[in-house]
């Protein structure tokens, strides 16, 4: 396989309409042609972008399976572009998943399901959502693989850990966060940067995080959105407008940061499991 040195990627910065999945995708589509045509590769769109957040009960009502095909004509306006989309998935009756779907040349290439479903502060995610099972990878294309994990999966170092264990070049980090809502003393604005920069620092692995706005029942959600490089440095931040950013990775950049700091190479992974099985063990 061809491997190539650059990926052209992106993060859309948007405002969501609560529970009106046809306003959202018509909000998608003019950004998903402004990327393909500038020639990006990777795109990603924010937690739950095509249904709002604080869905509460109402999530039964715009839940919709990944053969959905408001998923599948999303997927043909995106060409070759892989594209990540925010929706509630239902796998079958009543089980709902907050999830995101991977869009590719016409169909749906695979979808992440949150592991971490919050409940704490004003988040209730655990009330109305079930929470997935298994880490997601795909290709983009020679060379450049992508794992994601959704907003609060990231707070959780264990699960970072696990979905960059098998290297992809590129951590996908599709969020909605608001101010204030873990607490008044918890800075989601300040504390989503130490997060992202650590990670990509630690890991030598770029970071694509794509934030909301607007408000909803009160909640003001502030954007934010970043893309930052395999030492954590940011090569493309937004404020607080719609945006769509984007940045050009470079492979050979990734390969110098992990071969300085060998992070995945000294991760031990037989060491850490008995480790894990003693604690398991001592508190059973």
């Amino acid at each position: 396989m061809l491997n190539h040195d650059h990926l052209h990627v992106a993060a859309a910065q948007l405002d969501c309409r609560l529970g009106d999945i046809d306003a959202n995708l018509a909000r998608h589509r003019p950004l998903i042609d402004a990327a393909r045509t500038s020639g990006c590769e990777l795109l990603v769109f924010p937690e739950l972008s095509l249904t709002g957040y604080g869905l509460g009960p109402g999530v039964l009502e715009v839940a919709m399976h990944a053969s959905d095909p408001r998923l599948t004509e999303l997927a043909q306006a995106c060409g070759g572009m892989r594209t990540l989309v925010g929706f509630v998935e239902e796998a079958s009756p009543g089980e709902c998943y907050n999830a995101m779907a991977v869009l590719h040349d016409g169909a749906v290439q695979a979808v992440h399901r949150k592991l971490n479903l919050p409940s704490y502060g004003g988040l209730e995610e655990g009330k109305w959502f079930t929470p997935g099972r298994q880490l997601t990878t795909f290709n983009v294309r020679g060379g450049w693989t992508a794992s994601t994990l959704i907003c609060a999966d990231l707070w959780n170092p264990a699960l970072v850990h696990a979905a960059l264990l098998g290297r992809p070049e590129v951590l996908c980090a599709p969020i909605n966060s608001a101010s204030g809502i873990v607490s008044q003393a918890f800075s989601n604005e300040h504390n989503w940067t130490t997060n992202l920069q650590f990670y990509a620092m630690t890991y030598g692995t770029p970071m694509i995080m794509a934030n909301r706005l607007g408000m909803e029942h009160g909640s003001h959600f502030w954007g934010g959105s970043r893309i930052l490089g395999p030492r954590g440095e940011t090569l493309s931040a937004a404020g607080d407008d719609e945006a769509l950013l984007q940045a050009r990775l470079s492979r050979r950049a990734i390969a110098e940061a992990r071969f300085e700091l060998p992070t995945h190479r000294d991760a031990d992974t037989p060491l850490i499991r008995q480790l894990l099985d003693k604690e398991l063990t001592k508190n059973a």
